[in-house]
């Protein structure tokens, strides 16, 4: 199920902590204006969009979904080069409005996994995405990037809404 305009606001939104009430004093339209967006019957003017993302702390692309997916791919003589300046970056937005973003130096991930320590990665509830990062195998992903493996390498969509992203660059 693809995320509405109306739904990815109101997400956004919220995850601040604005009302309707507050975005619409923000950007200088009625209360009603707003929850029309939210409720995917009109949009914004596009003039008001760059303020909104803003707003919201989110990019103009982000605010109209654009997916910036950065596709896997190998590229071992990078990885030898550059391994040091590697960041895993865990991406984690749920279907309540909570949006993390964890930024991790690969070395880090190896000082842990080399102590025996493997990260734990969860979201409150018992969420389908929660289920699916329970199983990640910390070992594996960190292999693959000695391999040269770089780019988006887990993507979870669960049926609840929460969407999760693991990425290597």
């Amino acid at each position: 199920m693809t995320e509405t305009f109306g739904q990815r606001f109101a997400r956004f939104r919220k995850a601040k902590g604005f009302t309707q009430d507050d975005i619409a004093n923000k950007v200088n339209v009625s209360s009603q204006a707003v929850s029309k967006w939210e409720n995917d019957i009109n949009m914004p003017d596009v003039g008001i969009l760059l303020n909104l993302g803003e707003i919201l702390g989110v990019s103009t692309d982000e605010l109209l979904g654009k997916e910036t997916a950065v596709p896997a791919k190998y590229e071992p003589e990078t990885v030898k080069t550059d391994f040091a300046r590697l960041m895993l970056r865990i991406i984690v937005d749920s279907n309540e409005g909570d949006r993390v973003r964890v930024n991790l130096p690969l070395q880090l991930l190896k000082i842990a996994l080399d102590s025996g320590v493997a990260p734990t990665l969860s979201i409150n509830g018992n969420g389908k995405a929660a289920e699916a990062l329970s199983g990640i195998d910390w070992k594996q992903i960190y292999s693959l990037v000695e391999q040269g493996l770089l780019g988006e390498i887990v993507t979870v969509d669960s049926a609840d809404g929460d969407h999760v992203r693991i990425v290597v660059e």
